[in-house]
């Protein structure tokens, strides 16, 4: 396609981008409002826009573009998901774009279609634009059959057929032809359905529909005193990473950004770490968001009762996929040309132990809270005790680690810990049921702790280290404290602490261990370990200390307050998938634990 005189986008120096979505699916916005990421018809779906992933200008995006591009401006309207971009032309000019996915209760459920929404607006004068809409199938190699209407673009694939309804002009969205905006037009991409009312009509009641339902969500929410903004647009960012239809939750919505540059490290995100679920749902239970929680164990009761008391993936597909083969897609340049562009994950394979202990974690708080819909009982009691019994199985066995490497196994700390925590709830919820199995979890648990402080202490590095035996430091010892293993006083744990920070930590920021692992040694810092750190200073009594270093790494989000997954300490650029929920969770549990409490202004 030919450029027009004046209009055209620069790819953004780094993940300058806002999300929207359903919990059906997800597209990722830039800062001139570009939706360059986009995934049908659920986050682990082909990407119809991956722009993203392909910065040569062959990339498929959907743009709205101003002529004479000179600036623009970016939001979400106050505790919602709805996104509005603002942009200017060297005139003064200006349009406002709103971009969101529909989501809102009708008909006694909750109304979340495959279908995107933009509006477009004049602000100022009469600005030129275009409309650029070039959806791509199969990784970006299919251009797709293209058929109109009077008021709808039909893309035809194979797999997936998508519609535009527009009060647009047909001709100049088809051509990308410019033209001068003098009202407000809408677009809706989504399915290839004929619309029940007026595009118009249609578009100006989903979006006053998604905005009341966002901030009535957000009403509901237990908020700390402080940050309140901050953990709102967390929250709203981990509800987005739910895929509803089966209640499993993405770790991101993207695939193959690096960790950093030219490494390698490039994976596909868009699946269910039971890791990762459990400390989204344990994030939302703690600002009272618990229908997360029941969704994701009605997705997880499937996960172990298909496992049948054996070996359960450390990830499964959403929709309870096992095989998660993983394969490069070699045509694509990947995130500012540093590829493989990877779809699937080798880490189906991996033994990762830690995940049993996730698993019950997970599920503990359903029985005991008796706000929950569908409380648990007795029957989830004992399909969980299958869980605990693998748990006791492989405790002490060596495995691939919280952190997944993929050509060396060791007895990790982490995993051992983990297993230990399955054993510790459920003898706390065999307590609550009334069980005689109480006292048979204590006394594995009580077993696992013993082994786990003799040999996961070492005396050389005056810490607990990454495996038994073992002398490397690792971040995930710091869960001994979140997850009650030990008390954070205790000097063994502080000792830890101190150890961790003089070699992992670059200012804010901390790493997540310091042996070499598949690809050399990390050169980013992994965000959640730096919140683990905050939160374990404020456990040990350093609470001025975690208030600095959590105010350091709130400025590392990007402008809309979003997280990747990892930040370069020296030039501060986010790196690895986005949004990363392990970040999200990081900024919710962080503001709860250090907030001044509410009783200290009313």
């Amino acid at each position: 396609m030919s450029e027009a005189p004046g209009f055209g986008a620069t790819a953004e120096p780094s993940l300058a981008l806002g999300v929207v979505g359903n919990c059906a699916f997800s597209a990722l916005v830039d800062r001139r409002a570009r939706i360059v990421w986009c995934c049908l018809p659920r986050f682990d779906g082909d990407p119809v826009f991956d722009a993203l992933l392909d910065s040569s200008g062959n990339g498929s995006s959907f743009a709205i573009e101003i002529e004479d591009f000179a600036g623009s401006r970016q939001w979400y309207e106050p505790n919602t998901a709805v996104l509005r971009t603002q942009l200017f032309d060297r005139a003064g000019q200006g349009i406002e774009i709103t971009d969101f996915a529909p989501r809102f209760r009708s008909r006694s459920r909750i109304f979340r279609p495959m279908t995107l929404v933009r509006r477009v607006r004049p602000l100022v004068g009469a600005p030129r634009i275009r409309i650029v809409l070039a959806p791509r199938f199969d990784w970006g190699r299919v251009v797709p059959q293209v058929t109109r209407g009077s008021n709808h673009i039909r893309y035809v694939h194979d797999s997936l057929t998508l519609r535009l309804n527009t009060d647009a002009s047909i001709s100049h969205v088809l051509a990308a032809q410019p033209f001068v905006l003098t009202r407000e037009l809408n677009l809706l991409l989504g399915p290839d359905e004929t619309l029940g009312e007026g595009v118009a009509d249609t578009a100006r009641h989903f979006e006053q529909e998604t905005l009341a339902y966002w901030r009535s969500w957000t009403q509901r929410l237990a908020l700390p005193l402080e940050w309140q903004d901050e953990v709102i647009r967390a929250a709203i960012t981990l509800k987005l990473s739910v895929f509803e239809d089966t209640g499993a939750i993405v770790a991101a919505m993207t695939t193959s950004i690096p960790e950093a540059p030219g490494t390698q490290r490039n994976w596909d995100y868009r699946y269910c770490w039971l890791r990762d679920a459990f400390f989204v749902v344990r994030a939302l239970n703690g600002l009272s968001e618990v229908g997360t929680m029941e969704d994701y164990l009605g997705w997880l009761t499937n996960v172990v009762a298909d496992a049948r008391g054996g070996h359960i993936q450390p990830l499964y597909g959403i929709g309870l996929e096992k095989q998660l083969t993983e394969r490069i897609c070699a045509h694509l340049p990947g995130y500012r040309n540093t590829g493989p562009v990877r779809v699937g994950n080798q880490a189906q394979e991996h033994f990762q132990h830690d995940v049993y202990g996730n698993i019950v974690l997970g599920a503990s708080q359903a029985f005991h809270d008796r706000r929950l819909l569908r409380p648990a009982g007795l029957p989830e009691f004992e399909a969980l005790e299958q869980v605990g019994e693998q748990a006791v199985r492989v405790f002490g066995q060596p495995d691939a680690g919280m952190w997944e490497l993929r050509t060396r196994a060791c007895v990790h700390t982490s995993s051992a810990l983990m297993s230990w925590a399955a054993c510790d709830r459920l003898g706390k919820i065999a307590a609550r049921l009334g069980s005689p199995r109480s006292a048979f979890w204590r006394d594995h648990a009580h077993r696992m702790k013993e082994t786990i402080l003799r040999e996961a202490w070492s005396d050389e590095r005056k810490a607990f280290v990454d495996s038994f035996g073992g002398r490397h430091l690792d971040a995930g010892v710091l869960l001994m404290a979140e997850v009650g293993f030990l008390d954070p006083m205790d000097p063994r744990f502080v000792a830890t602490v101190e150890a961790l920070e003089a070699n992992l930590c670059d200012g804010p920021h901390m790493r997540r261990y310091e042996a070499p692992d598949d690809f050399g040694k990390p050169e980013t810092a992994f965000n959640i370990c730096a919140f683990w750190r905050i939160d374990a200073l404020a456990r040990i009594g350093r609470r001025a200390q975690a208030r600095e270093i959590f105010e350091a790494m709130l400025t590392a989000r990007n402008h809309l307050g979003l997280l990747s997954e990892d930040t370069h300490p020296l030039t501060g650029e986010m790196w690895g998938n986005f949004p990363q929920t392990y970040s999200m969770v990081g900024i919710v549990n962080c503001a709860v634990r250090l907030s001044a409490p509410w009783e200290t202004v009313i």
